[in-house]
């Protein structure tokens, strides 16, 4: 099988799976990280709103 100039010959088919799999897990970490960012942010201003606790 060749995909543009590149021949991948019999085992393109695992190839591409893996490429496309890697682009999967890679986008769902991304996804993640801006999700869990966003969560975080949220969190510290909740803390930041509440007045300071004293020591006894």
């Amino acid at each position: 099988m060749s995909v543009g100039s590149w021949d991948l010959g019999p085992h393109a088919a695992f190839i591409l799976g893996a490429y496309g799999f890697t682009a999967l897990v890679i986008a769902g970490l991304v996804v993640h990280a801006i999700l869990d960012r966003r969560a975080q942010e949220r969190a510290l201003a909740r803390l930041q709103e509440e007045p300071p606790r004293g020591r006894r």
